[in-house]
């Protein structure tokens, strides 16, 4: 059992501070890869919780690999991101308060092997994203956007 299941049956549904590590996956064509979650049906990058003890970026490669498949190497920092857009109520009551560590990787191949957690994959033009986000990846994606103007 994981640290937040254990969490979980101590606190309920109330509020935790979760550290997260996500990775924005480019591939040779400079799209996105995104993952349409199976709880809410929303999309995002790979990522998750870091366990405590874990240093971030391997928490970061970890869930990749995990969701995906894929191996990532080299990665570079994007962006650490908190605040109030970072609070999310998940479909089964939990709610956290997120402190998103997120990175870029380029992957130049592979083939993704979706985890239970999602029933899709896609790489996306970055003036393809699809509109149906999940909420805490908006502001960030806005961001990633911005700064890669398609």
């Amino acid at each position: 059992m994981g640290y937040f299941s254990e969490l979980r049956k101590l606190v309920g549904h109330r509020p935790l501070l979760m550290v997260g590590a996500t990775v924005f996956v480019l591939d040779g064509k400079g799209r996105l890869l995104l993952l349409k979650r199976a709880d809410n049906q929303c999309w995002g990058p790979p990522g998750g919780a870091v366990e405590p003890g874990e240093v971030v970026e391997e928490a970061a490669k970890r869930e990749t690999l995990e969701e995906t498949g894929l191996e990532v190497g080299e990665m570079s920092l994007f962006g650490v991101f908190s605040g109030d857009d970072q609070f999310y109520r998940y479909p089964n009551g939990d709610e956290v308060h997120n402190v998103t560590i997120t990175y870029l990787a380029q992957v130049p191949g592979g083939k993704v092997c979706l985890s239970p957690e999602h029933t899709e994959w896609k790489y996306f033009a970055l003036d393809e994203i699809p509109s149906q986000i999940s909420p805490p990846i908006v502001p960030i994606l806005q961001r990633l956007l911005a700064n890669f103007p398609v």
